[in-house]
């Protein structure tokens, strides 16, 4: 936690806990208003449908965003096997339903370690990727197809961490640009079933961890304790 003075201008960072269907724009416009900074930044997007660590920067330390999102990120989350959905997540209807019976659990292990060291990922349709010009989401929800180029990203570690049903719960440690999303339905191709995001939280980027992040209610505490303290010194 931040202690006095306070000072938002020389620069700080700020570590906050993205509540699920928050965008990170509205974490940036509410932390600002509640705090009072004239300059703050994000240092890596999540989706409204993602959860977790969101690094704001504030004042000179804006210029650290590039620097800190260039940094390795760690997220965890559940893929649901035998569906799709055109987002590759829960932004959009079912579009495909498979069978699952014959998928072993050494099937998934072996599919997730395939993915594993560096690769080429397609970014989603649904995601801020531009294409001539525009951003891919845009076109997506004008019901428009775009040819997106692949990527080469860095999987550290793909690991599967628990299997109920068809609910499969991961950790996956990764380079910037990676889109867990495209995973998704990269391991659902690999198994032959599809497979959509239906949970994700970001638990790491770098050495800044979601243990150390405050709520949005922590956000505005801190502004009472701002207040309070603005308060002692003038009286002082």
């Amino acid at each position: 936690m931040l202690k006095p003075p306070y000072d938002f201008e020389a620069g700080a960072i700020l570590l906050i806990d993205k509540p699920l269907t928050w965008t990170s724009f509205d974490v940036v416009k509410k932390t600002k208003f509640a705090l009072r900074i004239k300059k703050i930044g994000h240092a890596g997007t999540l989706d409204p449908l993602a959860s977790g660590l969101l690094i704001l920067c504030t004042g000179k330390f804006t210029k650290r965003i590039e620097e800190i999102q260039a940094q390795e990120k760690e997220y965890t989350g559940h893929f649901t096997l035998g569906h799709t959905t055109h987002s590759f997540d829960l932004e959009t209807e079912i579009d495909s339903t498979s069978p699952t019976d014959h998928i072993t659990e050494n099937m998934i292990i072996a599919a997730a370690q395939s993915f594993e060291g560096e690769i080429e990922q397609v970014p989603p349709i649904y995601s801020a990727v531009k294409v001539n010009g525009e951003r891919a989401y845009k076109l997506a929800r004008k019901g428009q197809d775009a040819e997106i180029k692949a990527k080469r990203i860095t999987i550290k570690k793909f690991e599967i961490t628990g299997i109920e049903g068809n609910i499969v719960s991961f950790r996956v440690v990764c380079s910037k640009g990676t889109y867990i999303r495209s995973l998704a339905r990269d391991l659902g191709e690999k198994l032959g079933c599809g497979a959509y995001l239906s949970k994700l939280v970001r638990t790491r980027i770098g050495d800044y961890h979601l243990d150390q992040a405050m709520s949005l209610d922590q956000i505005q505490e801190l502004r009472e304790k701002i207040m309070a303290h603005h308060e002692g010194n003038s009286g002082a």
